[in-house]
């Protein structure tokens, strides 16, 4: 298992486009994805869990994985929240 704490930076928090781009990108990694903040946790492969979160700007996020491409998964789901969901565009 691998987790990671990040502050989230994003101006809107983690409103619709950033919580879709977040659980597009988790659902392409086998690996079990979860998903803390705001008091809340959520399963990182569900964009209604994600939202239900209401995780707003300087907000702690801790995101864990645990599967067998747990590192590649953890570090690709940092990059899009250090970016400020900006490297999901395609």
């Amino acid at each position: 298992m691998v987790e990671v704490k990040l502050i989230l930076q994003n101006e809107l928090g983690l409103h619709a486009r950033p919580a879709a781009d977040f659980t597009k990108l988790a659902s392409k990694y086998k690996s079990r994805i979860t998903l803390k903040g705001n008091g809340k946790a959520a399963d990182g492969k569900s964009i209604i869990m994600v939202l239900t979160m209401g995780v707003r700007k300087g907000g702690e996020l801790i995101i864990t994985a645990d599967g067998p491409d747990e590192v590649e998964c953890i570090e690709a789901l940092r990059a899009l929240v250090e970016s400020n969901f900006n490297g999901a565009r395609e």
